[in-house]
């Protein structure tokens, strides 16, 4: 009778280990440290049951079983975990059909996102994504393990800088704006993978009585994710419903005077450095093959907009051997085989760019920083971060031409 309560148990303790392990690695910071504690008491619980059970069979037999039980525990809750909805507030329409509206452009910035804590919606939803369209990531029993990574990346810098810093790009557009004497268009910030939503942003400008509204796509290429934003903007069938123009700008790789801010960035810190010692990398975001066929202009876009740049900084007297293109994933080559190259080439200083990505975020301040510095760099070679586009005068310059070019639709 009591090897059998002890068996019991064991597949009781076992279960609830692998269920509250998934808890440990993809709770907010706050928690993880109770869910750690719960599941090393159940584990002791359980050694202490199976060390117990007297007869040697049946403990064999008992430890198969739990085995099996800390699976089914860590994969229902897995499971659980990354089916949870997009909660994400939508405010209601409270304009009504046909009402005219008070004469002012509503501009609606919209961009990739990034929650500045850890926040793991926007990994489940693009673990959805990929699921819905067939292509092979992260297999399902490591996703919670990949969002611990995730969590660990936001635990190692404090925040992500991408929201904050999209904010005082939008303030620093309204601000060209006004001075060049425009004071009557109202502006708005929105995200895919952040509040608020682009439907969100649109609908707030509806109520206030926009008369045409211009999505700003401050995105380096035409995507999944520019076609996910349109798609939550367009259901609102704005043109239909209330008589208001609706543009979007297209996005920003084949913008010349984006391309520009890259050159200007580095003269302003190249110093005393002879222009044939500096190295340039581009380093891209990348997608996998499986989406090329389905959205090639994400690739051939961020390809062509980064030659592009090389192709400006080679007129201004610096080396083409001294400049190349880069990955972050799924594609190749990565930064450390071009570091490599650069050292080779003899140059002083090395600028580093997360070129396809709009505002620093964990990417320009955990991931790209990593993978460059994996090269041993030899004394007297400077590396400069110079992160994601940001807040540069150019580049909100930029953002304008676009808006100056939307295509209403």
């Amino acid at each position: 009778m009591k090897n059998l309560t002890l068996s019991l148990l064991s597949i009781v303790f076992s279960f609830y280990t692998g269920w509250f392990l998934i808890g440990f690695l993809t709770a907010h910071p706050l928690k993880m440290s109770l869910f750690l504690l719960v599941c090393l008491i159940l584990l002791a619980f359980l050694v202490m049951a199976i060390w117990g059970i007297k007869a040697t069979r049946q403990r064999r037999l008992v430890i198969l079983v739990a085995v099996a039980m800390f699976f089914i525990g860590y994969s229902v809750n897995a499971r659980h975990f990354l089916n949870q909805e997009d909660y994400r507030f939508v405010p209601e329409i409270s304009r009504e059909a046909g009402t005219p509206g008070e004469g002012h452009n509503a501009i609606v910035y919209f961009t990739h996102g990034e929650p500045e804590t850890y926040n793991p919606i926007g990994w489940i939803n693009q673990f959805r994504e990929m699921d819905e369209q067939q292509i092979k990531f992260v297999p399902f029993m490591a996703r919670p393990v990949f969002i611990y990574v995730l969590r660990n990346k936001y635990l190692e810098v404090g925040t992500s800088n991408h929201r904050k810093t999209h904010m005082e790009m939008l303030h620093s557009l309204e601000k060209l704006y006004r001075e060049e004497g425009d004071s009557t268009t109202r502006f708005y910030l929105c995200f895919l993978d952040d509040e608020p939503r682009p439907d969100a942003a649109v609908i707030r400008a509806l109520n206030e009585g926009a008369d045409t509204i211009t999505v700003a796509t401050v995105f380096l290429t035409v995507s999944n994710h520019t076609a996910e934003g349109q798609e939550m903007i367009h259901k609102l069938d704005v043109k239909n419903k209330f008589g208001v123009e609706l543009a979007f700008t297209e996005p920003m790789w084949n913008s010349e005077l984006l391309m520009e801010s890259f050159l200007e960035k580095v003269e302003a810190q190249i110093g005393d450095t002879q222009r044939e010692e500096v190295a340039i990398a581009l380093i891209g975001h990348g997608q996998p093959d499986e989406w090329d066929q389905e959205w090639p202009t994400e690739t051939n876009q961020e390809i062509k907009f980064r030659e592009d740049i090389m192709a400006l900084f080679e007129g201004e007297g610096f080396k083409r051997e001294n400049m190349g293109l880069a990955w972050m994933d799924f594609k190749n080559p990565k930064p450390v085989e071009l570091m490599e190259s650069f050292v080779n080439n003899g140059v002083k200083k090395v600028f580093y760019f997360a070129a396809a990505i709009s505002a620093d975020a964990i990417h320009s301040q955990v991931d790209i920083p990593r993978l460059v510095m994996e090269y041993p760099f030899p004394e007297g070679v400077e590396v400069i971060n110079m992160g994601a586009w940001n807040n540069h005068p150019t580049v909100i310059r930029a953002i304008k031409e676009k808006i100056d070019h939307k295509q209403f639709q």
